[in-house]
């Protein structure tokens, strides 16, 4: 019996959305067939002495561990708490980042209706080393605009550390009503000291799919961003695809750059209009080491070229796409992706809508490669210009001529990605670079001193954040635009 044919419901869940507390992008998740989930109540309910299908005879311990608080702690214990706590170490021990407990408020989020949209700071996070985590801000979120990146590490909430906190322990936190702030402590990699980030809560945006034309030498070609994979993300890529080929579009750029994933069938969805039916767009492997192959019905590739855009922030179901894209020939744009091979299943436990949320599935490319912790790696590489890569400047005392330090370099970097000649790029304060200070802050309406206070410094990153939202300086967009017809 195949997957599908099971009615599973498979995540390929790159982190827990900061909107809900442990929310994978507010999707709803059917049950499993009742057969399953019965005989995983049986099991649970067994105690063996061997390797049998039950819990080990020293499950007793459990229970022992049980009466002893009950019986002897100095202070009442609800039996819910150590319940849960007992679920949750069992987890947590595995150490997996994307198995976990999902108790009943968790669940409350977690089904929260994608159709909907959903309050918080619009990020992805996962666990790695321990550390909570950016994997991808989402399209036009406040962490995005607040300038958050893939492989940001939050150290701090609101000034409470997150160290020792559970991943979903450290979203609730983080999310939070529209309108209200929250001031995260964060650590960049390739950044000595770690900096704040104040970010308002607001809605955020649910569309998964965006689509335009372009005019590449005189052809035309199709642009189809997906930002994430959500119930309804392969319906629309495909209704927009067909849209893009009615207007006889002669090459297709696929973006999952900062997409994280999401639903293993919408992905499906959208590999069974470029795969052809001679190979599968992926594979799943069982923990017997048994795969399921995934085909589509589709006679030939597209007539037109593609490209599929990736960075450091695409993960999970984005890696799925790439990769197969890449092993059926076509070009693979951007920067190594983020590297998630594996598919969880959340299986309800006990009566009162709490689930685990299981790894239970590796996830392999067409061609059989398993790209955990690697990522799928580009046929073209191309990084972004520096001022993509700069990072948030706080600014005690104004940066003046004849200073140095980190925080002056990356004015200097933004101020020349925004046409502002510095003269250098090593953090020394000299005369040309107040020469580009006085001419941004004339240009802005800004006091003329030459000298970056906070101001000066927060108009400069609002210009930088503002022409990459744009796209203006999109070498990885150009270069996938111009290698279609190379």
């Amino acid at each position: 019996m195949t997957l599908k044919k099971q009615h599973l419901v498979l995540l390929l869940i790159a982190a827990v959305l900061l909107g809900f507390a442990g929310a994978f992008f507010g999707m709803k998740i059917a049950e499993p067939e009742q057969e399953p989930a019965e005989k995983i109540q049986e099991t649970s309910n067994a105690v063996t002495d061997g390797d049998g299908d039950g819990p080990p005879a020293n499950m007793r311990k459990v229970v022992q561990t049980y009466n002893l608080i009950k019986n002897n702690y100095l202070e009442d214990v609800e039996d819910k708490q150590l319940i849960e706590g007992a679920i949750k170490g069992m987890v947590s021990s595995l150490e997996d980042p994307y198995s976990s407990y999902m108790d009943i408020d968790t669940m409350e989020q977690f089904n929260q209706s994608i159709e909907s949209s959903f309050q918080g700071i619009g990020a992805e996070v996962s666990m790695v080393n321990e550390k909570v985590t950016i994997v991808s801000p989402i399209k036009d979120s406040p962490a995005e605009e607040a300038g958050l990146r893939p492989n940001d590490q939050i150290l701090s909430v609101d000034g409470e550390s997150v160290a020792g906190l559970n991943l979903n322990e450290a979203v609730e936190k983080i999310r939070g009503e529209k309108g209200t702030e929250v001031v995260l402590e964060v650590q960049r990699s390739g950044v000595s000291e770690p900096f704040e980030v104040t970010i308002v809560r607001d809605d955020i945006p649910v569309e998964t799919v965006y689509s335009e034309t372009k005019s590449i030498d005189g052809k035309k070609t199709g642009v189809i961003e997906i930002t994430s994979f959500a119930e309804n993300t392969g319906k629309h890529f495909t209704e927009q695809l067909q849209k893009l080929e009615e207007e006889n579009i002669e090459g297709l750029v696929i973006d999952v750059r900062g997409n994280p994933g999401g639903v293993l069938t919408a992905v499906e969805e959208i590999l069974e209009n470029f795969i052809p039916k001679d190979k599968p767009y992926v594979q799943i492997e069982n923990p017997n080491g048994e795969t399921d192959k995934s085909y589509s019905e589709l006679e030939a590739k597209k007539p037109y070229p593609i490209s599929v855009l990736i960075d450091e922030g695409s993960a999970s179901a984005s890696e799925i796409l790439a990769v197969a894209m890449k092993e059926t020939g076509y070009d693979v744009v951007g920067k190594n992706s983020f590297g998630k091979g594996t598919v969880q299943q959340a299986v309800p436990v006990g009566e009162d809508g709490s689930r685990v949320k299981l790894t239970v599935f590796k996830w392999l490319s067409p061609d059989g490669t398993w790209i955990h912790e690697d990522g799928v790696k580009p046929t073209v590489e191309v990084e972004q210009p520096e001022h993509y890569y700069t990072n948030p400047v706080q600014v005690d005392e104004p940066l003046k001529l004849d200073e140095t330090g980190d925080n002056i370099k990356n004015i200097q970097v933004m101020l020349n990605g925004l046409d502002y000649e510095t003269g250098r790029t090593d953090g020394y304060f000299s005369e040309k670079t107040a020469a580009a200070v006085e001419a941004f802050q004339a240009e802005h309406d800004l006091e003329v001193t030459g000298e970056v206070g906070e101001k000066t410094a927060g108009a400069i990153e609002q210009e930088v954040v503002d022409r990459i939202r744009n796209g203006k300086d999109d070498l990885q967009m150009e270069e996938a635009l111009n290698s279609l017809y190379k």
